[in-house]
């Protein structure tokens, strides 16, 4: 065994294992695998309670775990977060309408190993401006992958993400964070989707956290509602998120949440 691996840094940060990612990518699969199954089951008229219930299913079915359904009181299998909500939202019986956009966050639990990922969803005919959100976020979120590799910095992280989002005049949420996971569903780091190139622990193989940034179209700051979940946008301007789970790899980065079906992004069949 490579003696690096089944550590913790001096920031806290475990070490996995080499066997260990083929965990992670069963997790990984599983999560993104229902998300690419419940594209279909997105559309007007539809509720996001109805989605959360098939999602239960879906995670029911295939023998695995809700991690969110419990956890700290939560009771859904998803978060499914519409228009100016930022992350966290409850699934409820309110219908869609024609434009809302939803990210859906889902977190499985496969023979121990935890699978986080989320991606946007639209409902009906996508608007310009909507488009163009999702977009930035979404190639956001690869801006920030790309940082991942031995040596580099989650500085470097936030940096890619935070340069790429304002060059693009919108904002990244500074209250929420992604984080490090495993056989745990959150764990050291907090990955930061914002910062300064060069700073913060140094990343090395053996490293598995989400990155999941959250951009607002007006300004970054965030408010809870009274449910003490959902989490919304202060300004009531739209936000979007795309997460993966990853692996820090000998020579860069492996993504445990890759769409099986290469639907990662909304507007994947346009």
């Amino acid at each position: 065994m490579d003696e690096r691996k089944g550590r913790l840094t001096k920031d806290g940060i475990r070490i996995y294992q080499d066997a260990d990612y083929a965990g992670m990518r069963a997790a990984g699969k599983l999560a993104a695998t229902i998300l690419d199954d419940i594209a279909q089951h997105v559309f007007v008229g539809q509720t996001t309670g109805e989605i959360d219930r098939i999602i239960t299913k879906m995670v029911e079915d295939a023998g695995a775990r809700s991690a969110t359904i419990g956890y700290k009181g939560y009771q859904h299998a998803s978060c499914i977060s519409m228009n100016h909500v930022v992350c966290h939202g409850i699934p409820g019986e309110k219908k869609l309408k024609d434009g809302d956009i939803l990210n859906i966050d889902v977190t499985v639990i496969v023979d121990g190993w935890f699978g986080d990922t989320s991606r946007m969803y639209v409902a009906g005919k996508l608007s310009r401006k909507s488009e163009r959100l999702i977009q930035v976020t979404h190639d956001a979120l690869f801006k920030g992958i790309e940082a991942v590799k031995p040596g580099n910095t989650f500085g470097d992280i936030g940096h890619a993400i935070q340069t790429y989002v304002e060059a693009h005049r919108m904002s990244v949420v500074r209250d929420f964070c992604g984080h490090g996971l495993g056989r745990v569903f959150h764990a050291p780091p907090n990955v930061l989707h914002y910062g300064r190139a060069g700073t913060g622990p140094v990343l090395e193989e053996g490293m598995f956290f989400t990155i999941e940034p959250m951009v607002n179209l007006g300004r970054p700051e965030t408010k809870v509602l009274a449910d003490d979940w959902t989490a919304v946008t202060r300004d009531k301007s739209l936000s979007a998120q795309f997460e993966h789970s990853v692996g820090v790899t000998a020579t860069g980065v492996e993504i445990f949440t890759q769409s099986p079906a290469g639907i990662f992004h909304p507007t994947y069949g346009e």
